[in-house]
Protein backbone atom coordinates (compact mmCIF):
# COMPACT_ATOMS: atom_id res chain seq x y z
CA UNK A 1 0.00 0.00 0.00
CA UNK A 2 2.59 2.57 1.04
CA UNK A 3 4.46 1.39 -2.21
CA UNK A 4 1.24 2.41 -4.00
CA UNK A 5 0.88 5.52 -2.92
CA UNK A 6 4.52 6.58 -3.61
CA UNK A 7 3.92 5.51 -6.87
CA UNK A 8 0.79 7.46 -6.94
CA UNK A 9 2.26 10.79 -5.79
CA UNK A 10 5.05 10.72 -8.22
CA UNK A 11 2.18 10.47 -11.11
CA UNK A 12 1.15 13.48 -9.55
CA UNK A 13 4.21 15.37 -9.36
CA UNK A 14 5.29 14.74 -12.64
CA UNK A 15 1.76 16.39 -14.28
CA UNK A 16 2.26 19.25 -11.87
CA UNK A 17 4.08 21.23 -14.39
CA UNK A 18 1.99 24.19 -13.93
CA UNK A 19 -0.40 26.32 -11.75
CA UNK A 20 -3.95 25.95 -12.33
CA UNK A 21 -4.61 29.99 -12.32
CA UNK A 22 -7.02 30.48 -16.00
CA UNK A 23 -5.14 28.25 -18.34
CA UNK A 24 -8.36 27.50 -20.44
CA UNK A 25 -7.66 30.89 -21.95
CA UNK A 26 -4.26 31.99 -21.71
CA UNK A 27 -3.43 28.78 -23.26
CA UNK A 28 -3.68 29.33 -26.94
CA UNK A 29 -3.80 26.25 -30.04
CA UNK A 30 -3.61 23.55 -28.05
CA UNK A 31 -3.87 21.87 -24.09
CA UNK A 32 -2.55 19.38 -22.43
CA UNK A 33 -4.48 18.73 -19.02
CA UNK A 34 -4.56 15.79 -16.77
CA UNK A 35 -7.01 14.59 -13.65
CA UNK A 36 -6.02 14.76 -10.15
CA UNK A 37 -8.73 11.85 -9.71
CA UNK A 38 -8.85 8.26 -10.15
CA UNK A 39 -13.22 8.37 -10.34
CA UNK A 40 -14.38 7.17 -13.17
CA UNK A 41 -17.49 9.27 -12.92
CA UNK A 42 -15.74 12.70 -12.40
CA UNK A 43 -13.32 11.94 -14.98
CA UNK A 44 -16.29 11.14 -17.36
CA UNK A 45 -18.03 14.42 -16.42
CA UNK A 46 -14.93 16.11 -17.43
CA UNK A 47 -15.10 14.76 -20.60
CA UNK A 48 -18.79 15.68 -21.25
CA UNK A 49 -17.46 19.43 -19.74
CA UNK A 50 -14.67 20.03 -22.36
CA UNK A 51 -16.83 18.89 -24.93
CA UNK A 52 -19.92 20.98 -23.95
CA UNK A 53 -17.89 24.42 -22.71
CA UNK A 54 -14.92 24.42 -24.95
CA UNK A 55 -14.32 26.58 -27.59
CA UNK A 56 -12.24 24.06 -29.49
CA UNK A 57 -11.85 26.01 -32.86
CA UNK A 58 -9.18 28.26 -30.63
CA UNK A 59 -7.44 25.28 -28.27
CA UNK A 60 -7.62 21.51 -29.23
CA UNK A 61 -7.53 19.32 -25.47
CA UNK A 62 -5.23 16.19 -24.99
CA UNK A 63 -7.17 14.86 -21.63
CA UNK A 64 -5.21 12.27 -19.98
CA UNK A 65 -6.49 10.29 -16.69
CA UNK A 66 -6.96 6.89 -14.74
CA UNK A 67 -9.39 5.38 -12.43
CA UNK A 68 -9.69 3.42 -9.99
CA UNK A 69 -10.99 -0.16 -11.05
CA UNK A 70 -13.83 0.77 -13.04
CA UNK A 71 -15.90 -1.16 -16.07
CA UNK A 72 -16.81 1.13 -18.67
CA UNK A 73 -19.68 0.57 -20.90
CA UNK A 74 -20.43 1.86 -24.56
CA UNK A 75 -22.99 4.04 -24.76
CA UNK A 76 -25.28 1.85 -26.56
CA UNK A 77 -24.06 -1.31 -24.43
CA UNK A 78 -26.10 -4.38 -22.34
CA UNK A 79 -24.44 -4.06 -18.61
CA UNK A 80 -26.11 -8.03 -18.30
CA UNK A 81 -24.32 -8.30 -21.77
CA UNK A 82 -20.98 -7.24 -21.20
CA UNK A 83 -20.15 -8.13 -17.76
CA UNK A 84 -20.31 -10.05 -14.59
CA UNK A 85 -22.16 -7.67 -12.63
CA UNK A 86 -22.65 -10.04 -9.40
CA UNK A 87 -18.97 -10.78 -9.52
CA UNK A 88 -18.87 -6.40 -9.71
CA UNK A 89 -20.69 -6.16 -6.64
CA UNK A 90 -18.53 -8.12 -4.68
CA UNK A 91 -15.59 -6.80 -5.74
CA UNK A 92 -16.69 -2.98 -5.33
CA UNK A 93 -15.79 -2.07 -8.87
CA UNK A 94 -18.11 0.73 -10.11
CA UNK A 95 -19.60 0.05 -13.29
CA UNK A 96 -19.88 3.44 -15.83
CA UNK A 97 -21.98 4.42 -18.98
CA UNK A 98 -20.00 6.86 -21.32
CA UNK A 99 -21.63 9.08 -23.65
CA UNK A 100 -19.60 7.71 -26.37
CA UNK A 101 -20.18 4.48 -28.76
CA UNK A 102 -17.61 1.37 -28.81
CA UNK A 103 -16.95 -1.61 -26.66
CA UNK A 104 -16.64 -2.24 -22.96
CA UNK A 105 -13.16 -2.06 -21.21
CA UNK A 106 -12.11 -2.64 -17.31
CA UNK A 107 -9.94 0.23 -16.12
CA UNK A 108 -7.49 0.49 -13.12
CA UNK A 109 -4.81 2.40 -12.03
CA UNK A 110 -2.41 0.13 -14.79
CA UNK A 111 -4.38 1.93 -17.01
CA UNK A 112 -3.41 5.25 -18.69
CA UNK A 113 -6.86 6.80 -20.65
CA UNK A 114 -6.07 9.50 -23.47
CA UNK A 115 -8.89 11.76 -24.62
CA UNK A 116 -8.50 13.79 -28.23
CA UNK A 117 -10.64 16.88 -28.27
CA UNK A 118 -10.70 18.96 -31.50
CA UNK A 119 -13.57 20.68 -34.16
CA UNK A 120 -15.63 17.94 -36.14
CA UNK A 121 -14.12 19.47 -39.36
CA UNK A 122 -10.83 18.14 -37.42
CA UNK A 123 -11.61 14.93 -35.93
CA UNK A 124 -8.84 12.51 -36.97
CA UNK A 125 -8.80 9.43 -34.28
CA UNK A 126 -6.27 7.75 -37.00
CA UNK A 127 -3.88 10.58 -36.52
CA UNK A 128 -4.34 10.53 -32.78
CA UNK A 129 -3.53 6.61 -32.22
CA UNK A 130 -0.16 7.18 -34.56
CA UNK A 131 0.43 9.74 -32.26
CA UNK A 132 0.35 7.22 -29.59
CA UNK A 133 2.58 4.92 -31.39
CA UNK A 134 5.37 7.54 -32.22
CA UNK A 135 5.73 8.42 -28.72
CA UNK A 136 6.25 5.02 -27.77
CA UNK A 137 8.99 4.26 -30.38
CA UNK A 138 10.37 7.81 -29.42
CA UNK A 139 10.70 5.64 -25.54
CA UNK A 140 11.50 2.36 -26.75
CA UNK A 141 12.02 1.78 -30.71
CA UNK A 142 12.55 -2.00 -30.16
CA UNK A 143 8.29 -2.02 -29.57
CA UNK A 144 6.22 -3.68 -31.88
CA UNK A 145 3.32 -1.42 -32.20
CA UNK A 146 0.75 -0.32 -35.04
CA UNK A 147 -2.22 1.01 -36.01
CA UNK A 148 -4.53 -1.38 -37.35
CA UNK A 149 -8.01 -0.29 -39.07
CA UNK A 150 -9.81 -1.17 -36.76
CA UNK A 151 -8.81 1.76 -34.90
CA UNK A 152 -6.87 -0.09 -32.39
CA UNK A 153 -3.12 -0.30 -31.51
CA UNK A 154 -1.34 -3.58 -31.47
CA UNK A 155 1.60 -5.07 -30.02
CA UNK A 156 3.91 -7.58 -31.38
CA UNK A 157 0.95 -8.16 -34.43
CA UNK A 158 -1.80 -9.91 -31.77
CA UNK A 159 -1.68 -8.27 -28.71
CA UNK A 160 -4.24 -5.31 -28.01
CA UNK A 161 -3.17 -2.68 -25.79
CA UNK A 162 -5.25 -0.17 -27.24
CA UNK A 163 -9.14 0.42 -27.45
CA UNK A 164 -11.04 3.59 -28.88
CA UNK A 165 -14.25 5.15 -29.21
CA UNK A 166 -15.50 8.75 -29.92
CA UNK A 167 -18.57 11.05 -29.61
CA UNK A 168 -19.22 13.58 -32.55
CA UNK A 169 -21.01 16.38 -31.32
CA UNK A 170 -22.51 19.25 -33.97
CA UNK A 171 -19.61 20.87 -33.64
CA UNK A 172 -17.10 19.37 -31.61
CA UNK A 173 -15.74 15.93 -31.25
CA UNK A 174 -14.05 14.10 -28.94
CA UNK A 175 -11.95 10.74 -29.09
CA UNK A 176 -10.67 8.72 -26.24
CA UNK A 177 -8.60 5.74 -26.31
CA UNK A 178 -6.90 3.12 -23.65
CA UNK A 179 -3.74 2.55 -23.10
CA UNK A 180 -2.47 -1.43 -21.35
CA UNK A 181 0.37 -0.42 -18.51
CA UNK A 182 0.00 -2.67 -16.11
CA UNK A 183 -3.78 -3.76 -15.63
CA UNK A 184 -4.63 -6.70 -13.55
CA UNK A 185 -5.71 -9.30 -16.52
CA UNK A 186 -7.09 -11.61 -14.51
CA UNK A 187 -9.64 -9.25 -13.02
CA UNK A 188 -10.27 -7.93 -16.59
CA UNK A 189 -11.28 -11.09 -17.91
CA UNK A 190 -13.04 -11.98 -15.03
CA UNK A 191 -15.10 -8.98 -15.24
CA UNK A 192 -16.15 -8.98 -19.06
CA UNK A 193 -17.87 -12.29 -19.41
CA UNK A 194 -20.62 -12.15 -18.52
CA UNK A 195 -23.02 -15.37 -16.98
CA UNK A 196 -26.35 -14.47 -17.88
CA UNK A 197 -28.20 -16.96 -20.49
CA UNK A 198 -30.92 -16.36 -23.03
CA UNK A 199 -30.05 -12.65 -23.20
CA UNK A 200 -31.70 -10.93 -26.47
CA UNK A 201 -30.61 -7.47 -26.91
CA UNK A 202 -29.76 -5.39 -30.20
CA UNK A 203 -27.30 -3.57 -28.41
CA UNK A 204 -24.16 -2.87 -29.35
CA UNK A 205 -21.61 -6.23 -28.38
CA UNK A 206 -17.85 -6.00 -27.60
CA UNK A 207 -15.62 -7.64 -29.82
CA UNK A 208 -13.29 -9.85 -27.62
CA UNK A 209 -9.24 -9.48 -27.88
CA UNK A 210 -6.34 -11.03 -26.68
CA UNK A 211 -4.61 -8.26 -24.69
CA UNK A 212 -1.35 -7.58 -22.92
CA UNK A 213 -0.06 -5.55 -20.79
CA UNK A 214 3.38 -2.87 -21.93
CA UNK A 215 5.36 -3.64 -18.74
CA UNK A 216 4.79 -6.77 -19.83
CA UNK A 217 6.90 -6.35 -22.82
CA UNK A 218 9.48 -3.93 -21.19
CA UNK A 219 9.30 -4.15 -17.21
CA UNK A 220 11.43 -1.13 -17.20
CA UNK A 221 8.52 1.39 -18.44
CA UNK A 222 6.63 3.19 -15.81
CA UNK A 223 3.08 5.04 -16.33
CA UNK A 224 4.81 7.88 -15.72
CA UNK A 225 7.14 7.79 -18.47
CA UNK A 226 4.52 7.06 -20.83
CA UNK A 227 1.93 9.87 -19.75
CA UNK A 228 5.39 12.26 -20.48
CA UNK A 229 6.41 10.80 -23.65
CA UNK A 230 2.74 11.31 -24.89
CA UNK A 231 2.18 14.73 -23.79
CA UNK A 232 5.72 15.90 -25.50
CA UNK A 233 4.48 14.32 -28.91
CA UNK A 234 1.64 16.30 -28.80
CA UNK A 235 3.13 19.48 -27.57
CA UNK A 236 5.49 18.96 -30.72
CA UNK A 237 2.50 18.26 -33.12
CA UNK A 238 0.24 21.15 -32.13
CA UNK A 239 3.42 23.59 -31.34
CA UNK A 240 2.49 24.56 -28.31
CA UNK A 241 4.74 24.67 -25.06
CA UNK A 242 5.35 20.95 -23.21
CA UNK A 243 3.12 21.71 -19.80
CA UNK A 244 0.59 19.21 -18.11
CA UNK A 245 -2.15 21.37 -15.96
CA UNK A 246 -3.05 19.22 -13.56
CA UNK A 247 -7.08 19.72 -12.94
CA UNK A 248 -9.25 18.37 -9.57
CA UNK A 249 -12.76 17.53 -12.10
CA UNK A 250 -15.08 18.50 -8.58
CA UNK A 251 -13.54 21.87 -9.17
CA UNK A 252 -16.87 24.25 -9.44
CA UNK A 253 -14.89 27.40 -9.73
CA UNK A 254 -12.30 26.12 -12.93
CA UNK A 255 -15.36 23.27 -14.14
CA UNK A 256 -18.89 25.47 -13.78
CA UNK A 257 -21.49 22.62 -13.14
CA UNK A 258 -19.37 19.69 -13.11
CA UNK A 259 -21.00 18.18 -9.95
CA UNK A 260 -24.34 17.88 -11.86
CA UNK A 261 -22.55 16.23 -14.75
CA UNK A 262 -21.01 13.64 -12.54
CA UNK A 263 -23.72 12.82 -10.63
CA UNK A 264 -26.06 12.13 -13.53
CA UNK A 265 -23.25 9.82 -14.64
CA UNK A 266 -23.54 7.66 -11.30
CA UNK A 267 -27.43 7.69 -11.35
CA UNK A 268 -29.33 3.97 -11.88
CA UNK A 269 -31.22 5.41 -14.80
CA UNK A 270 -27.95 6.68 -16.45
CA UNK A 271 -25.61 3.08 -15.83
CA UNK A 272 -28.92 0.60 -16.54
CA UNK A 273 -32.18 2.46 -17.54
CA UNK A 274 -30.33 3.74 -20.99
CA UNK A 275 -29.56 -0.43 -21.95
CA UNK A 276 -31.68 -0.80 -24.62
CA UNK A 277 -34.93 -2.73 -24.94
CA UNK A 278 -33.68 -6.74 -24.46
CA UNK A 279 -35.33 -9.91 -23.43
CA UNK A 280 -34.98 -12.80 -21.20
CA UNK A 281 -35.60 -16.43 -21.83
CA UNK A 282 -34.34 -18.79 -19.63
CA UNK A 283 -35.10 -21.93 -17.67
CA UNK A 284 -34.17 -21.91 -13.80
CA UNK A 285 -33.30 -25.25 -12.76
CA UNK A 286 -33.85 -25.33 -8.93
CA UNK A 287 -32.59 -27.66 -6.72
CA UNK A 288 -35.54 -29.20 -4.49
CA UNK A 289 -35.01 -31.99 -1.79
CA UNK A 290 -34.00 -35.25 -4.32
CA UNK A 291 -35.57 -33.24 -7.71
CA UNK A 292 -34.51 -30.24 -9.95
CA UNK A 293 -37.26 -28.31 -10.78
CA UNK A 294 -37.18 -26.64 -14.47
CA UNK A 295 -39.14 -23.21 -14.27
CA UNK A 296 -39.10 -21.14 -17.36
CA UNK A 297 -38.79 -17.55 -16.86
CA UNK A 298 -39.25 -14.94 -19.98
CA UNK A 299 -39.34 -11.48 -19.42
CA UNK A 300 -39.09 -8.01 -21.54
CA UNK A 301 -36.90 -4.74 -20.47
CA UNK A 302 -37.37 -1.29 -21.40
CA UNK A 303 -35.33 1.21 -19.93
CA UNK A 304 -34.15 -1.13 -16.87
CA UNK A 305 -37.32 -1.80 -16.64
CA UNK A 306 -39.51 -4.94 -16.53
CA UNK A 307 -41.98 -4.44 -19.00
CA UNK A 308 -43.15 -8.23 -19.03
CA UNK A 309 -42.88 -11.16 -17.11
CA UNK A 310 -43.82 -14.82 -17.50
CA UNK A 311 -43.30 -17.34 -14.83
CA UNK A 312 -43.58 -21.04 -15.82
CA UNK A 313 -43.86 -23.72 -12.58
CA UNK A 314 -44.41 -27.46 -12.32
CA UNK A 315 -48.18 -27.82 -12.45
CA UNK A 316 -49.02 -27.97 -8.47
CA UNK A 317 -45.67 -27.56 -7.19
CA UNK A 318 -47.21 -23.39 -6.07
CA UNK A 319 -50.86 -21.88 -5.84
CA UNK A 320 -51.33 -19.68 -8.83
CA UNK A 321 -52.50 -17.30 -7.04
CA UNK A 322 -48.89 -17.31 -5.15
CA UNK A 323 -46.36 -16.74 -7.92
CA UNK A 324 -49.01 -14.65 -9.80
CA UNK A 325 -48.67 -12.40 -6.88
CA UNK A 326 -44.92 -12.26 -7.99
CA UNK A 327 -44.99 -11.85 -11.85
CA UNK A 328 -47.51 -8.43 -10.90
CA UNK A 329 -45.25 -7.34 -8.32
CA UNK A 330 -41.91 -7.57 -10.43
CA UNK A 331 -43.75 -5.92 -13.46
CA UNK A 332 -42.70 -2.07 -13.70
CA UNK A 333 -40.08 -2.69 -11.17
CA UNK A 334 -36.40 -2.07 -11.95
CA UNK A 335 -34.16 -5.83 -13.41
CA UNK A 336 -32.19 -5.16 -10.65
CA UNK A 337 -31.32 -7.08 -7.60
CA UNK A 338 -31.55 -4.95 -5.44
CA UNK A 339 -35.17 -4.09 -5.80
CA UNK A 340 -36.02 -7.57 -6.85
CA UNK A 341 -34.92 -8.26 -2.89
CA UNK A 342 -36.84 -5.43 -1.38
CA UNK A 343 -40.36 -6.74 -3.58
CA UNK A 344 -39.75 -10.29 -2.21
CA UNK A 345 -39.23 -9.44 1.56
CA UNK A 346 -42.07 -7.64 1.66
CA UNK A 347 -43.94 -11.04 -0.38
CA UNK A 348 -42.58 -13.30 2.17
CA UNK A 349 -43.80 -11.69 5.11
CA UNK A 350 -47.52 -12.47 3.94
CA UNK A 351 -46.08 -16.23 2.59
CA UNK A 352 -47.46 -19.21 3.77
CA UNK A 353 -47.58 -20.35 7.49
CA UNK A 354 -47.12 -23.83 5.99
CA UNK A 355 -43.44 -24.59 6.19
CA UNK A 356 -43.64 -26.50 2.86
CA UNK A 357 -44.83 -24.06 0.74
CA UNK A 358 -43.20 -21.32 2.54
CA UNK A 359 -39.76 -23.71 1.31
CA UNK A 360 -40.92 -23.53 -2.12
CA UNK A 361 -42.16 -20.22 -2.37
CA UNK A 362 -38.38 -18.46 -0.65
CA UNK A 363 -36.40 -20.64 -3.01
CA UNK A 364 -38.31 -19.39 -6.27
CA UNK A 365 -38.22 -15.57 -5.13
CA UNK A 366 -34.55 -16.79 -4.45
CA UNK A 367 -33.70 -17.66 -7.54
CA UNK A 368 -35.70 -15.06 -9.06
CA UNK A 369 -33.28 -12.37 -7.88
CA UNK A 370 -30.20 -14.41 -8.66
CA UNK A 371 -31.70 -14.16 -12.27
CA UNK A 372 -30.68 -10.25 -11.87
Amino acid sequence: MVLQSLKNCRWLSCVLRTPKACFWSTASGGLIIQSASNDVYQNLAVEDWIHDHMDLEKQQVLFLWRNSPAVVIGRHQNPWQECNLRLLRQKNIKLARRRSGGGTVYHDLGNINLTFFTTRKKYERMENLKLVVKALKALRPQLDVHVTDRYDILLDRQYKISGTAAKLGRTSAYHHCTLLCNADKFVLSSVLKSPYKGLKSNATPSVPASVKNLFEEDPSLTSEMLVDAIAKEYAMQHQIDHHINLINPADETLLPGISNKTKELQTWEWVYGKTPKFSVSTCLNMAYKDSVLDVKVNMDVKHGRIEVCNIHLPEQWLPPGLYSELVKCLTGSKFCPNETTTLVTTLLRVSPQDDELHSRWSLLCENMIMLM
